[in-house]
């Protein structure tokens, strides 16, 4: 089968499976229509107001791709523009990486990488004129230029590194957009990390805007833990700003798909406003700022030419955003350090982990999360220590990946270990970043109930914080989202 067919049948498959989910809407009677509209209110009215944005504020708002901003921040850009704010919006890549929008757009099928870095080119000019509607100018606008769909590998294996990571399109092994201020710049993780701390010194935003940690496209989940490390590093210099995480990615949402500007934008199933380790906030968008956002996404043609059906389903009432608590974990001096902490201190709430790895015997200690299993961090003498609980009759089948890359403050990131961690059954591999190491004191206990993974601080890094991440699969089904959640290590003295 020739290349050319092959796109043309994935087109079709594409627009088939589209029209599927486009059309396969229940339809309701008039009772039933104003009894859901009612509900979908109530569940909106239930989520707290995002704070009021003023003049003295400094807004950056952060973007994986073009037309990341606009999906989720659109009203909030709007708003800060109204209010006098000081507002710029960072685009980390030109999304230059989606292959089948430029087939779709142009017509044909890329033959050569510049033709790919030709579409980065035509998304930024979008987003230019996407931005204009929104009230903000080019000046107001910074696109770094790294890598579409490259941005967490880089994270966690180029750092260091002999070579820059290398785009899969573009082939391009450092920035080539000569219009952007980071031309030249290698694909590694010094060149992200120190663009995005001198943005933060040169803006010194009081608030940020940025991709979630449990988005399901691996640039978003990027682009956060390169922030958090950015803030770490300038924080001697920049006070913490407010952090407003926003979610794009999340499978089978948002729902109607299309333009729908009479209904909320309410959370994914499982992320609902009474789980209590996940602070959901809103914004509601008066009329002239949803239609200013609707126009906003449909300048990018180069993506809604193909995908607006899904682009267009945040064009809604309100917008989203949810705030995690950090995790603190203290380091207790013997023998208080052998004593795990209380089972509500410890359980996490997080996204990933399959349903069917649901927690057993502890329904009276917290409410369980709609989706996904507890995980509880803790500390034993000089381990972390991370507990998945499950059922009893998951054994053998059940498989977890776990992220865990460490802070210092001691030791430049760029240094400090970036583990991966693969268990199966009772074996695991461990890796610092792409590299296979020796297992150093690593354990791993499979009990009926739960599984405890050991790991020394050592081997983290002997870090500050950890950005820790667990997802489990038990082999009949599996959910392809990575959350991150920020654990503070604290040490007390005897």
């Amino acid at each position: 089968m020739s290349k050319k067919i092959f796109y043309i049948l994935l087109y079709l498959l594409y627009c088939a499976l589209t029209a599927a989910t486009v059309f396969a809407q229940p339809d309701l009677d008039a009772d039933q229509a104003a009894q859901s509209s009612v509900a979908l209110e109530n569940r909106l009215a239930a989520i707290n107001n995002l704070e009021s944005i003023k003049a003295s504020d400094r807004i950056l708002i952060l973007a994986p791709h073009p037309d990341d901003e606009s999906i989720g921040c659109a009203g909030v850009i709007q708003e800060a523009v109204r209010a006098g704010a000081d507002t710029h919006v960072l685009c980390l890549t030109n999304g230059d990486n989606n292959e089948f929008a430029f087939i779709v757009y142009e017509k044909r099928i890329p033959i050569l990488p510049v033709e790919l870095v030709h579409l980065g080119q035509i998304r930024r000019s979008e987003s230019i004129k996407a931005m204009k509607n929104l009230g903000l100018e080019e000046y107001n606008l910074i696109y770094l230029g790294y890598p579409d769909f490259g941005i967490f590998q880089i994270f966690k294996d180029f750092w260091q590194s002999k070579r820059p990571y290398k785009s899969l399109l573009t082939r391009s092994t450092s920035v080539p957009y000569k219009e952007d201020p980071t031309f030249g710049s290698p694909y590694t993780g010094e060149s992200i990390l120190r663009d995005l701390g001198n943005v933060l010194l040169r803006y010194k935003p009081n608030k940020i805007f940025v991709s979630h940690p449990a988005d399901a496209n691996h640039d978003h989940k990027g682009l956060y833990l390169f922030l958090e490390i950015a803030l770490a590093d300038t924080a001697s210099q920049l006070p913490r700003p407010k952090v407003y995480p926003y979610l794009v990615h999340w499978r089978g949402w948002p729902l109607p798909r299309h333009y729908h500007p009479e209904l909320p934008l309410l959370p994914p199933e499982g992320f609902s406003p009474d789980c209590s380790e996940i602070r959901w906030l809103k914004y509601k968008l008066p009329t002239q700022y949803l239609e200013n956002k609707h126009r906003a996404v449909l300048t990018y043609r180069s993506q809604t030419q193909s995908s607006a059906f899904y682009l267009l389903s945040f064009c809604r009432k309100n917008e989203l955003f949810s705030t995690y608590p950090e995790i603190n974990l203290s380091l207790l001096p013997k023998p208080a350090a052998e004593r795990l902490l209380s089972l509500k201190d410890k359980i996490i709430a997080f996204f990933g982990l399959t349903g069917n790895l649901p927690e057993t015997g502890m329904e009276t200690a917290v409410e369980a999360p709609k989706i996904g299993s507890p995980v509880a961090y803790s500390s034993e003498g000089d381990s972390f220590l991370i507990r998945i609980y499950k059922r009893k009759d998951i054994g053998r089948t059940l498989k977890t990946v776990v992220y865990l890359f460490g802070y210092s403050r001691k030791t430049a990131f760029a240094k400090m270990p970036k583990i991966f961690l693969i268990t199966k059954y009772t074996g695991f591999k461990i890796f610092d970043g792409a590299k296979a190491i020796a297992p150093q004191g690593v354990s791993l206990e499979l009990k009926p109930e739960e599984l405890v993974i050991k790991i020394p601080f050592a081997v983290l890094g002997d870090p500050d914080f950890i950005l820790a991440s667990v997802r489990g699969n038990s082999g009949v089904s599996h959910v392809d989202t990575l959350s991150f959640r920020k654990v503070n290590i604290i040490r007390r003295r005897p």
